[in-house]
């Protein structure tokens, strides 16, 4: 690595200039002579104070030239001259022998990361002492020398002293140990010893063991990727382990170096295992992400890998990105970067399958869930194309150009792979990424395309293939609107995925909810296999476009049925079912808004539910269409209560569609759901069973989830019977990653402001709320918010910290404003987002309620503070509906003035509107 050593160096002598350092370190050791520990740290003072000044020239010079390999490159260079200054101080001042004897070598080498010749700002120093024989004396204190000082500076040094031959010896047993060797770099020393060291593990460690090395490293690779998060596009990625990261180009230079026996990267294109274009991309990738992550080390002041939100906005600024119209700067930096990401997924294709090919590693088949070695011809032609052929169970070409004698081809491979069961050769892929201009206006408009997408699309392992089409850029250029979302991110903490994987996600959610038989979809299942079959393709491209206008200046509900009214007759939709289509679209978000913040009980939230779903048919689209949709936003979004209130939403509606009598159903309803909980529930004898039901209202039975009511019972239960006034059980949501705090207490006025400033106090934020009340003049609340320990025992004593809080203030005991103010001063950071504060209020949702929603930016107190200005505005909560999207908290109140009557004045709802957009306001400017 001579050429990055030479550049680097040339950019840093300027400041760090190892002649005039190495001077002053043998004016120490005069000064000091005599005294090593004094000597010692003084050298070890000296080289900080050199190490910060060039760290920060290589932070200036990174925010001038924005080129993070080269920074890496620097600051290597500069930790290679002090271990070689501290190892020359070591020999010569503190413990030089003037006739060494044989055993009196070392070498000193770099390992792991730091052996590549590239580290960033708060990496970790990998060293290994490298010994002739046994350990001595002379060697041990040299080595102690130079750790103890880089100790002393502050480093973080993973270090191992061997000879040669138990390197070897442990090589062989110990992958990790085996990687690192592979990847040493001579630093200081004795270069024979190396080279020694070198040579041996090239012929008694490496040769012929190519497979197995391969085959754990590809392991570990898969490992880590499941750890870090499956897919490349998760929002808060790690640019080290996640996939597509730094680590995973490592991986693919480990399998090179092993395999091909390359020592740089040059020569990955000299021996044929990428060509000149994707060498290019090899190296752009990589100084993109080194680009990434020294920023964020020098940002953070810490090794911090992963790109958190807290971060994005100012590493975007740093690398130089701008906002655009219906973008963000940060949200155009993510999108580069997830580009990148897949960029690297390519290169360890490409390079997999070079391996296969010289049969080093297993080859794939296209679905895991459907993978079996079956016996096969190595090559032979796939069915029903002679386009086409099978090597090793993956779909190639028959020719170079079936491409451009049939640009069909270029959607025909997808299908046909897909319904063979065939995984994707890269050589296939590679041409296909090649062959992208054939996807013109000509191949759009051909009715064969679009009738294979549509096949593509609506059969099985259609998020595979899809994913597949994606990666290689066919899907965005056969779908134009398609390709203006593909690894685009949304700036916000509800979405765990980019836009393009989003909706690749829902489209294996959909496949999922038909096939039935999960207890996560039984009522989206349900409707599915009652949906007129004419309207399945409508539910998939539906599913497919729902967010296909996210980033543009128009609401992207309003914008995507507009693309779905373009694009639907293309693909052979009639015009009623293209209508529909872009109904659903623009409809996708509604129902479960009004699921989730509306009073399901009030009958005039039914009516305008059913004013805008029109029918039962396009209600069962929408509702299979909102399951999926909130299942594919991430881990932990979808649940047990979201299932029940789309179901209660759907089967309060579905009566006034058909006129039917609603009551009469929902008593039907209403009789199954208590008949459930009889049937599940028999610890009681009946008796105290009737009783017990009869203490719930309606709402309660229809609309909490059968677990829940049993754990309900217990608890009530339980809690009378040991005389509480107030009692909190405690249960943990590891889905969601949530504490819930279920609280039976008397009902009182003020009862959500209590608990919900009882949580602000104590750092609690609250993220959901089901709030009933029960006949005998009983509240049961359970409230869900964010967990701060890991322990669920640490976690229970701070629940109870708040249900003593809540006691307290019900007693008088404890001014709450104060506490709540006292938090709210040492509160922490705010989150890096902005969210338009707005205020609703409404006469239209209910006959008998004035209704306020309220959206903003959301923080711990935030439903305090809400409760307490809505109560000192003279109004009466008779519900509240909370609900949090990532950052964007949305409650919504069912309120009445003290006489019970809506709000119907102009100048009164104006001055609720004024007063909570002024307390989200505060809030606002503060982030």
């Amino acid at each position: 690595m001579d050429h990055i050593v030479t550049e680097a160096r040339r950019e840093v002598d300027e400041r760090f200039d190892t002649a005039r350092i190495t001077a002053a370190v043998d004016a120490l050791a005069t000064e000091h002579a005599g005294r090593e520990d004094v000597f010692r740290s003084a050298v070890a003072k000296l080289l900080k104070a050199e190490l910060i000044e060039a760290r920060s020239t290589a932070q200036a010079v990174l925010l001038r030239d924005r080129h993070g390999r080269r920074c890496a490159e620097r600051l290597c260079f500069v930790q290679d001259e002090i271990i070689r200054i501290l190892f020359d101080a070591a020999t010569r001042h503190l413990y030089h022998s003037p006739i060494p004897s044989g055993a009196e070598r070392m070498a000193v080498v770099a390992t792991g990361g730091y052996g590549r010749g590239l580290m960033a700002p708060e990496s970790d120093i990998d060293l290994l002492f490298i010994l002739p024989y046994k350990q001595t004396a002379w060697g041990e204190q040299v080595a102690e020398a130079i750790l103890y000082c880089l100790w002393d500076m502050g480093l973080k040094v993973g270090h191992a002293t061997r000879s040669v031959d138990e390197s070897i010896r442990q090589a062989r047993g110990d992958m990790t140990i085996r990687t690192a060797i592979l990847e040493t770099r001579f630093l200081t020393g004795d270069q024979p010893l190396y080279d020694e060291l070198v040579t041996r593990f090239d012929k008694e460690v490496v040769q012929g063991n190519a497979t197995e090395f391969v085959t754990a490293k590809l392991a570990e690779r898969e490992e880590r990727h499941r750890r870090a998060g499956q897919s490349r596009y998760l929002v808060e990625p790690n640019v080290k382990d996640g996939k597509g990261g730094l680590r995973d180009l490592h991986t693919l230079f480990w399998i090179a170096k092993y395999v091909y026996r390359v020592r740089d990267t040059d020569e990955l294109l000299e021996r044929g295992v990428f060509d000149a274009q994707e060498y290019r991309t090899f190296r752009r990738c990589a100084d993109f992400l080194w680009s990434v992550r020294c920023n964020l080390h020098f940002l953070t002041g810490r090794a911090e890998e992963r790109l958190s939100f807290d971060t994005q906005r100012e590493i975007a600024i740093r690398l130089g990105y701008t906002s655009h119209p219906g973008m963000q700067d940060v949200e155009r930096f993510m999108k580069h970067y997830f580009l990148i990401a897949k960029e690297v997924g390519d290169l360890t294709a490409i390079l997999c399958a070079k391996l296969e090919n010289e049969q080093a590693k297993p080859v794939p088949v296209l679905s895991r869930m459907m993978a079996r070695f079956r016996p096969s011809a190595v090559r032979r032609r796939v069915p029903e194309s002679d386009d086409f052929i099978i090597d090793h169970n993956r779909i190639n070409l028959a020719a170079p150009d079936v491409f451009k004698h049939d640009p069909v081809n270029m959607i025909r491979i997808f299908r046909l792979a897909q319904k063979n069961n065939l995984a994707f050769h890269p050589d296939a892929m590679r041409t296909v990424t090649r062959s992208l201009k054939l996807v013109n206006t000509e191949l759009r408009a051909d009715p064969e395309a679009n009738r294979l997408f549509m096949e593509i699309l609506t059969s099985n392992d259609a998020e595979i293939v899809l994913r597949r089409m994606n990666e290689t850029g066919v899907l965005g250029h056969f779908i134009r609107a398609f390709g203006k979302i593909v690894s685009m991110m949304q700036f916000n903490m509800y979405h765990h995925y980019t836009v393009d994987e989003h909706l690749i996600r829902c489209i294996g959610f959909l496949q999922e909810i038909e096939r039935g038989g999960s207890d996560e979809f039984i009522v989206a299942s349900d409707l599915m296999r009652k949906i007129r079959p004419e309207h399945r393709p409508v539910l998939y491209i539906a599913t497919l476009l729902h967010d296909i206008a996210k980033g543009r200046l128009e609401d992207h509900s309003i914008a995507g049925a507009k693309v779905a009214r373009r694009l639907c007759p293309r693909l052979g939709f009639s015009p009623a079912d293209t209508e529909l289509v872009a109904w659903l679209i623009e409809e996708h978000l509604t129902m479960s808004t009004v699921a989730q913040s509306r009073d399901l009980t009030d009958r005039k939230t039914i009516e305008n539910f059913a004013a805008v779903v029109q029918s039962v048919e396009q209600m069962k689209l929408l509702t299979i269409l909102t399951t999926a949709d909130i299942r594919g936003v991430g881990p932990g979004v979808w649940n047990g209560w979201k299932a029940q209130l789309l179901r209660t939403l759907y089967y309060e509606t579905e009566p006034v569609l058909t006129g039917g009598f609603s009551e009469v159903d929902r008593a039907r309803r209403l009789a199954i759901a208590q008949g459930e909980f009889r049937s599940a529930f028999t610890e009681w004898p009946e008796q105290e069973l009737n009783a017990y039901i009869s203490r719930h209202y309606p709402a309660y039975w229809l609309k909490v989830e059968l677990p829940r009511k049993i754990r309900h019972a217990r608890f009530m239960r339980a809690s009378e019977q040991a005389g509480h006034k107030l009692a909190i059980n405690v249960g943990f949501d590891e889905g969601r990653g949530v504490t819930e705090l279920t609280i039976l207490a008397m009902d009182h006025p003020w009862l959500l402001s209590i608990i919900a400033g009882a949580c602000a106090s104590a750092g609690a934020n609250i993220v959901d709320a089901q709030i009933y009340t029960t006949t005998d003049g009983r509240a049961l609340d359970t409230i869900a918010i964010t967990r701060e320990y890991d322990r669920d025992e640490d976690e229970g004593r701070r629940a109870t910290r708040i249900g003593d809080m809540i006691e307290d203030v019900l007693e008088g005991k404890l001014r709450l404003p104060e506490v709540v103010a006292r938090r709210a001063a040492s509160r922490g950071k705010v989150r890096p987002f902005v969210v338009e504060p707005e205020v609703t209020v409404n006469n239209q949702w209910s006959d008998r309620f004035t209704v306020i929603e309220v959206s903003g930016l959301d923080r711990p107190g935030l439903l305090y503070d809400l409760t307490t200005a809505i109560s000192k505005l003279n109004l009466n909560i008779a519900s509240a509906h909370v609900a949090t999207f990532g950052e964007r908290a949305r409650d919504v109140f069912y309120v009445t003035d003290l006489l019970g009557a809506q709000i119907s004045a102009p100048t009164r709802q104006a001055a609720i509107r004024s007063a909570l957009l002024h307390l989200l306001a505060s809030e606002k400017v503060a982030a």
